[in-house]
């Protein structure tokens, strides 16, 4: 048999990342809350911005983003020279388990953690190590004892995806204060626009105070952005050097750029996505548990809930179900969590539309 081309170790392993799914049954009406996309779509601005740039096609991206920077930095009260951007904090992701880790290495997370932590650990050839969560959130105790001389990179997503629950800033703190000063601590802020909680921080602190912490934001979420793929990074400067040496020179598209300005500049409209958000979330765990279904506390854009162990009653059979109505949910078992769906806040007459077809599916109504 002829030779092929042979990965290097640890592609093969890599189980692809799927995403929610967004086509149900040809023609028929789509109601997506499988992604954690924003409730309200994109600000007017970004829109606007957006469609400004087809002018200039032809032209290459500032290979810096720096105006992109700076309104960041100008947002949340950060030096310019200390955030990279990406195309995603998933890019951010890769570039940093890149840079940290390799063979012989380990890339340790919680139970429930974002699939693309141990994706990009089996890309470069590290091994994954999963922490065990208590009551589906991120234990501290837990993590610090899976550290080993071969730790290099611990990721902490926060608040977590798929379970919605959080850190307080004091518990992270102390995570940081256990680990070796050679491990970084990437704390993944995906959904920090969504939380209220007053013993919540994002992760500003300990990155100025810190040479081995980082805080991965999205454009994704809040922001509404998703289809752009918009991510940064607020790093020390040392660890910013060496992303900036890693990225692609072009690594975020100029719509990507002018867009999340746009974006970052309309406080009434991101204000409004979160009311939509808070209210709406809330109206989603009342009813989900006036059926009788256990739902995960969330501080996010979405919702983790339990389905009944019965048969004709479990979270397959109810995902089944919605996906022949045109209602798309999330599926959690590459999670560990095949017992559950996750539920993203959408639109107010979508969430009325899931959460009714839920309480037919629980009646028995699967005419």
């Amino acid at each position: 048999m002829a030779n092929t081309p042979v990965p290097r170790p640890g592609i093969l392993e890599i189980a692809p990342y799927v995403g929610g799914r967004s086509k149900s049954e040809p023609g028929q009406r789509v109601i997506k809350l499988s992604s954690n996309e924003s409730g309200i779509g994109p600000s007017p601005k970004a829109m606007e911005a957006y469609a400004a740039a087809a002018q200039a096609l032809h032209r290459y991206p500032d290979g810096g983003a720096g105006e992109l920077r700076q309104a960041i930095a100008r947002r949340f009260d950060v030096p310019a020279d200390r955030i990279v951007c990406g195309a995603g904090s998933d890019e951010i992701i890769y570039l940093l388990t890149k840079a940290y880790a390799g063979p012989g290495d380990e890339v340790l997370f919680s139970e429930h953690g974002f699939l693309v932590y141990a994706i990009s650990a089996h890309a470069v050839g590290a091994t994954p190590v999963k922490a065990p969560e208590t009551e589906l959130k991120a234990d501290v105790d837990a993590l610090l004892a899976a550290v080993t001389p071969a730790t290099k990179l611990v990721y902490l997503a926060n608040p977590n995806n798929p379970t919605g629950t959080y850190l307080a800033q004091a518990e992270v703190a102390r995570l940081h204060a256990g680990l070796p000063a050679h491990v970084v601590l990437v704390l993944d802020a995906a959904y920090a626009e969504f939380v209220g909680a007053e013993d919540y921080e994002a992760g500003f602190k300990l990155v100025a105070a810190a040479q081995n912490v980082v805080m991965m934001r999205t454009f994704s979420k809040l922001y509404g952005l998703a289809a752009l793929r918009l991510g940064w990074a607020y790093c020390p400067a040392g660890i910013a050097d060496v992303l900036n040496r890693l990225r692609g020179p072009f690594n975020v598209s100029t719509a990507a750029q002018v867009a999340g300005v746009a974006a970052l500049g309309d406080e009434a409209f991101l204000e409004e996505a979160r009311r939509h958000n808070d209210a709406w979330r809330a109206w989603l765990t009342g009813r989900l548990t006036q059926l009788g279904l256990k739902v995960t506390p969330s501080v996010a854009n979405f919702l983790l809930v339990r389905f009944p162990d019965e048969p004709g009653r479990t979270a397959a059979d109810a995902d089944n179900y919605l996906t022949g109505r045109g209602i798309l949910l999330r599926r959690v078992e590459a999670y560990g969590l095949p017992q559950y769906l996750r539920i993203s806040v959408g639109r107010g007459d979508e969430c009325e539309a899931a959460a009714a077809a839920i309480a037919d599916f629980l009646r028995g109504d699967h005419g």
